[in-house]
């Protein structure tokens, strides 16, 4: 059986940090890309951050949406077929559910919803400003 599972979401003040964790079972890891997505109350579903075990080697590639650049971190325990979002200097803006997805190797590094197979049910991050 396919799990996603999200955790670590809540609310914190602007300026603070979150770390969220997407634990995952059922399927290869090294054959999943494994992405971030956000979806605000009425904005469409936009990918954050994505790690691929398949591709750069033995750590991997990640990819990193523009608009977080800088603030937000993915890494990976691959041991554990783990992937974590390190969210730093939040901004209310950033407020949205936070779901984990997961598409086959091929499509590392594509933020369209349209090519994940698997999908978490999502966490809650509020910013309060």
């Amino acid at each position: 059986e396919v799990q996603v599972v999200e955790s670590g979401g809540g609310l914190v003040e602007s300026g603070g940090s979150l770390r969220l964790t997407c634990a995952t079972s059922g399927f290869i890891f090294d054959d999943y890309a494994i992405t971030w997505f956000r979806q605000a109350p009425g904005k469409e579903r936009d990918g954050v951050a994505c790690y691929s075990a398949s591709v750069g080697g033995s750590d991997g590639t990640t990819y990193v949406a523009d608009s977080v650049k800088g603030r937000f971190t993915i890494s990976s325990d691959n041991g554990k077929n783990t992937v974590y979002l390190v969210m730093n200097n939040l901004k209310p803006e950033d407020t949205a559910v936070y779901y984990c997805a997961a598409a086959r190797w091929n499509y590392s590094g594509s933020f369209d919803p349209r090519h994940y197979d698997f999908w978490g049910q999502g966490v809650q991050v509020t910013v309060s400003s």
